[in-house]
């Protein structure tokens, strides 16, 4: 008898013993199963056959479903797409040519699907505007929704390039000033955030503020409703030194008719009086 042998024999024995009152378990087949110089023998391919992990395509689409809501806004031209996570999650960043969109590699592929005029980057949102009124959000939003997806599920970061922001209070700002920037911060901007824009601080010379509109405020009918009606009117009420407001935006003059632009410089504006009075 060969030492292979009788160890079978010796472990087919101690698992009959070890076994007794089992019927269930106790045959040949379990001690086969058992023996050690059987698995050995065993070839290494036959215990790779199924894989310990996912395959990697499997991997990449647990990560590329996204469920991404759309919001209308007042501009019909802006749509605001929520990815469901936080985008710049305390800031804005506006990207009005795709010159500008040099920073973001997301903002780089947006531009590429046809007749995507802007894109815009709220806290937790993306608003994209089409070149005009002309073209179909059902035919862009397919192309948004997967540029969108992938990205995120490239790892790639939102912003490559950071650059100075001079909206924020600081030191050197004056009194007018800081109140100024601290209204807009907590009480105007949230507001205009919600409609897929943003309202940056510019500057303030006599008695002037000047503002930059961004996202789908831009080249909204009711853009200069929202700047006089809505910010200038709370900025006089609560801020006396405050005459007017004045919208400033990226060129005078249309490069394709020459015409000024709708929203230009908006002067010095008496607000309604009965607004005024309601405030007081």
């Amino acid at each position: 008898m060969s030492p292979q042998s009788g160890l079978d024999m010796r472990w087919t024995a101690v698992g009959e013993a070890s076994l007794r009152g089992v019927p269930a378990l106790r045959g040949p087949r379990f001690c086969h199963v058992m023996n050690p110089c059987t698995t050995k023998k065993q070839s290494l391919h036959q215990f790779l056959r199924r894989p310990l992990f996912l395959p990697h395509g499997a991997l990449c689409n647990t990560v590329r479903y996204m469920f991404i809501q759309t919001q209308d806004t007042p501009n019909p031209n802006s749509l605001k797409f929520i990815p469901g996570k936080p985008v710049l999650e305390t800031r804005t960043m506006d990207f009005p040519t795709p010159a500008s969109a040099f920073r973001s590699p997301l903002a780089r592929q947006l531009f590429r699907i046809e007749g995507v005029k802007s894109v815009f980057f709220g806290p937790d949102f993306i608003t994209v505007t089409k070149e005009n009124e002309e073209l179909d959000w059902n035919l862009l939003k397919p192309d948004i929704y997967a540029t969108i997806m992938d990205f995120f599920a490239s790892g790639l970061p939102l912003i490559t390039e950071e650059t100075p922001s001079g909206e924020a209070g600081s030191e050197e700002d004056d009194e007018v000033v800081a109140m100024i920037k601290e209204l807009l911060d907590t009480r105007i901007r949230p507001t205009v955030q919600e409609d897929g824009g943003d309202v940056i601080y510019k500057g303030f010379e006599d008695g002037i503020v000047q503002l930059k509109l961004q996202g789908s405020c831009t080249s909204c009918p009711s853009s200069i409703i929202t700047l006089k009606n809505g910010i200038q009117n709370m900025l006089q009420f609560y801020i006396p030194e405050v005459e007017g407001v004045e919208q400033e935006y990226e060129a005078a003059y249309s490069q394709s008719s020459g015409n000024l632009h709708p929203f230009g410089k908006l002067q010095h504006y008496t607000p309604f009086p009965h607004i005024k009075s309601y405030l007081q």
